[in-house]
């Protein structure tokens, strides 16, 4: 099941995520959180679907199919993370992937601060994994060094945080999971050119795929990094701003 955002230029949200688990051999169940105004640029605007539809749309579908794993991004607001964490309640052990999206890659805003408030207090405990990336690892740890701000997040409830490097420098992108264990686990590939639109949530719906196909949460990291640097290296220029990966390709795992 996907929770997530529509972007009208089909480069992140909703589409970036059917599109990948659907790659990864999953059926889709996405269920539209928020509408933005978006482009391969940027983010100008976004309005959440009332709360109250998304927890029809829930239930509906749970009663219908099951759920073998559940993947969050953009929530629109603080209400539709009380449904979700409701929903979480009433169908406990399904791992649940959560993609914290705060700011565009353009530096537009996905979320204020009653929506960071809820996801942290509330989602982020109920998740199996939270995949922030640098800047939104600094945000919800609440400090600059990326170890420190994972383990604040891990203090406070969360089981593991996998900080991703997308959108870092240098030649390689370096993902870190750091949860509860002595120490953290690194994931690396070259870094291709520069930033893309829509990696973040890419990764953390292949994440989801894996896990709902059966795969460990750090085989499932694997598969899900092999699968977007593959969708990287044949990205399209869908637009004036970043390159979008190619998640429609043929995927051998």
């Amino acid at each position: 099941m996907i929770l997530s955002g529509l972007d009208p230029s089909g480069g992140a949200g909703i589409q970036a995520d059917i599109q990948a688990v659907t790659s990864l051999g999953c059926h889709p169940l996405p269920v539209l959180t928020c509408l933005t105004v978006q482009d391969t640029t940027n983010v100008y605007g976004a309005e959440a679907v009332d709360a109250e539809l998304v927890r029809k749309q829930l239930k509906c579908v749970a009663d219908d199919a099951p759920i073998h794993a559940i993947k969050t991004g953009a929530l629109g607001n603080a209400a539709i993370v009380d449904v979700l964490v409701e929903f979480l309640a009433q169908h406990p052990g399904i791992p649940v992937i959560t993609d914290p999206v705060i700011k565009a890659a353009g530096g537009g805003d996905l979320a204020d601060d009653e929506l960071i408030a809820a996801m942290k207090q509330r989602l982020f405990p109920m998740a199996e994994m939270i995949t922030p990336n640098g800047i939104e690892l600094s945000m919800l740890g609440d400090h600059g060094d990326p170890a420190q701000a994972a383990q604040n997040l891990l203090d406070a409830g969360c089981k593991s945080v996998l900080a991703t490097g997308g959108h870092g420098t240098g030649p390689h992108i370096v993902n870190t999971l750091f949860n509860h264990a002595p120490d953290p686990m690194t994931w690396e590939i070259e870094r291709v050119g520069g930033e893309y639109h829509g990696t973040g949530c890419t990764l953390a719906a292949a994440i989801a795929a894996g896990r709902a196909s059966g795969l460990s949460p750090r085989a499932a990291i694997s598969q899900a990094q092999n699968y977007v640097n593959r969708a990287i290296l044949h990205a399209l220029d869908v637009g004036k701003g970043q390159p979008v990966p190619d998640r429609g390709i043929a995927w051998e795992r």
